[in-house]
């Protein structure tokens, strides 16, 4: 006769390997300004659900060629919303699924205290030899850049002195290790426990197109169980949170 206690753990035990039976693996791509919160966020959900999320972090329109040529992505945590919405006209992804989880903050940064003032006036005294962007031709992020400069009139005089990164996480290294004084990344790749290392000016919203960024089931994960899963937690209270902490909007 069993025990209350070993049937206890019999059935737990069962619910695991039905648990484990049932999980899946998910090939993720990701966009490099959202490495640190998806980490966080991967963690919370593969111990949550038992699925398991592979990622790869890079830039949105690389990862847009890499999937037109059958990469083998099943879902797409973009920079932008445009990308995905491409994706959906050309057949290649979920239209029901597409959603933002994020809105981006354009920050000009720099890894020492002093460089960059509050206001940004750094930008018009002009006083660097180099400024960091990631390419905007493939990230939102340096798109955001560009059209902050513009906005600002300094543009013209500033562009030949830019050092254009593939990612915001190459600008982020470009910066901070002190191969550009200072230059433009994610406001979330900048704070550490709600505070920003360095000095910094936070670009108000109105000098850039809204970086809304997008996911989207692909294709190749249209019949997964753990890709929806993940959309879905991605939605959740506790993911939100984690994204807030970071220094993201959300849409409400």
């Amino acid at each position: 006769m069993f025990t209350p206690s070993t049937l206890r753990t019999m059935l737990a035990g069962l619910a695991l390997a039905s648990a484990a039976a049932m999980a899946d693996e998910v090939s993720v791509a990701v966009a490099a300004n959202f490495t640190a919160p998806f980490k966080q966020i991967a963690t919370d959900f593969e111990k949550d659900t038992g699925h398991k999320l592979v990622a790869s972090f890079g830039s949105t329109g690389k990862f847009y060629a890499q999937i037109r040529n059958g990469a083998p992505f099943e879902l797409l945590l973009a920079a932008d919303d445009a990308t995905p919405a491409r994706l959906i006209q050309e057949n290649a992804a979920v239209a029901a699924s597409q959603f933002s989880y994020a809105i981006g903050k354009l920050v000009l940064w720099s890894a020492k205290p002093g460089v960059v003032d509050p206001a940004g006036e750094v930008l018009k005294r002009g006083s660097f030899q180099h400024i960091a962007l990631t390419n905007p031709q493939l990230a939102p992020y340096g798109a955001a850049a560009v059209q902050t400069l513009q906005a600002l009139g300094v543009y013209d005089r500033l562009a030949p002195r830019f050092v254009t990164a593939e990612t915001t996480v190459q600008a982020y290294q470009f910066i901070s290790s002190g191969n550009s004084p200072l230059g433009f990344v994610a406001l979330s790749q900048v704070l550490k426990d709600g505070q920003i290392e360095g000095s910094a000016w936070v670009v108000p919203a109105d000098l850039y197109t809204s970086i809304r960024q997008n996911a989207v089931i692909l294709n190749k994960g249209r019949d997964k169980p753990g890709a929806a899963a993940f959309m879905n937690y991605l939605q959740g209270p506790k993911a939100r949170a984690v994204i807030r902490g970071f220094g993201y909007g959300i849409e409400q």
